[in-house]
């Protein structure tokens, strides 16, 4: 019998379109791909598992730059980590850490872009 897990997300996740490349800050290499995000936390995609209750220092290279920015940088703690349905790669799920105006901005950029609308 199949057990189901209680939702316990409070702030709807916007699902993306496209992918947005996240980074090791300290390193510059690349770490997944942002696969859904909100205000409180976000889904990555990986090529290997991330360690849990661990806190991962981010960036994102923005496409272009924005009010002078060409990165944000940003701190999540993983919470969990499962296989994706892909075969080789791994979801994890963070928590973002006091993340910057700038990331609320995109977060908020982009659920406003992505969200369906009624007129």
């Amino acid at each position: 019998m199949e057990k189901r897990i209680r939702e316990k997300r409070v702030i709807q996740r916007h699902h993306l379109k496209y992918y947005l490349s996240v980074y090791n800050r300290k390193t510059g290499k690349p770490i997944g791909y942002i696969v859904n995000i909100s205000t409180e936390g976000l889904r990555l995609v990986s090529h290997i598992p991330l360690l849990t209750h661990s806190v991962f220092q981010f960036r994102i290279k923005l496409p272009r730059e924005i009010e002078g920015a060409s990165n944000i940088d940003f701190d999540a703690l993983s919470c969990w980590c499962r296989p994706d349905v892909s075969p080789d790669c791994f979801d994890t799920g963070f928590k973002l850490i006091d993340p910057p105006q700038e990331l609320m901005q995109l977060i908020e950029g982009l659920t406003s872009y992505f969200s369906f609308k009624l007129d």
